[in-house]
């Protein structure tokens, strides 16, 4: 019987899989660390009181990458390209969500709306990053290899959709509440069909290294676009929704240390 338990073992007690299943989340981590790094590093003036916490976000997600790198290393496994058709955090930035990479290289410090569209964007993939470390959490909190990765990482994805919701309902207090509304939309959007096609490419890969029988692969495939007929129809709507969260100033201290991963 397949299930996200099975599926998930069977991926883990293969080298190769393992490899590349760790290599697209530490790529991806180590992306979000840099975008974040910058984003702190050019926050306007008037809102200076956030660069730190941007700044921690941004550290968290690089610690995230040392984590899924370190797992590799403890296998003895070296990190392999990232295919170009798994890469989550490009295809957004393709379809125009977030802040674009030519903006964050340059020097010019960013608008106000620039960190709205910044925190819309993070409310909604924190969202994926949130449900995903949950349920990995469910399954795999006690494992003897994973356990403690799985659950520093899914602690610290709490926290930053926390911090996203605080922020974004300040911005919205003070009169951003119609442009938040819509970032959020267009992301949303844009991010279930980039995971639809993400999830696809990543099944593909997994079923080749795991050489998955056709009946296998196209049960699976059939998941993804039923989950994203799902988010399409109105699933959506849980990205877009803002409350101010049970942990307030989820981000206003220094980042714990991953010592035992680096």
């Amino acid at each position: 019987m397949l299930s996200a338990k099975s599926l998930f073992q069977e991926i883990l007690d293969n080298d190769e899989s393992f490899r590349l299943f760790c290599s697209i989340a530490a790529s991806g981590e180590s992306q979000g660390g840099w975008e974040n790094g910058r984003i702190a590093a050019l926050v306007p003036p008037d809102e200076r009181g956030l660069a730190p916490k941007i700044a921690r976000h941004g550290a968290d997600e690089d610690k995230h990458g040392r984590i899924f790198n370190a797992l590799m290393r403890k296998r003895g496994l070296a990190p392999v390209a990232v295919p170009a058709d798994t890469d989550y955090t490009m295809l957004l930035e393709r379809r125009g969500i977030g802040l674009a990479h030519e903006k964050l290289r340059s020097e010019r410090p960013l608008s106000v709306r620039d960190i709205v569209t910044y925190l819309a964007h993070s409310r909604v993939t924190e969202q994926r990053a949130s449900e995903q470390m949950d349920l990995l959490r469910r399954h795999f909190a006690d494992h003897p290899e994973l356990g403690r990765a799985v659950r520093m990482i899914s602690d610290d994805e709490d926290r930053h959709l926390a911090y996203c919701h605080e922020e974004l309902l300040r911005f919205a207090s003070a009169g951003h509440g119609r442009a938040i509304q819509g970032t959020l939309r267009a992301c949303a959007l844009a991010e279930i069909r980039v995971y639809r096609d993400v999830s696809l490419a990543v099944t593909a890969h997994m079923g080749r290294i795991l050489g998955w029988p056709r009946t296998k692969a196209a049960t699976l495939t059939a998941g993804v676009h039923a989950v994203y007929a799902y988010e399409r129809a109105g699933g959506w709507r849980r990205m877009v929704s803002l409350r101010m969260p049970d942990r307030r100033d989820a981000l206003g201290g220094p980042p714990a240390a991953a010592h035992e991963f680096a």
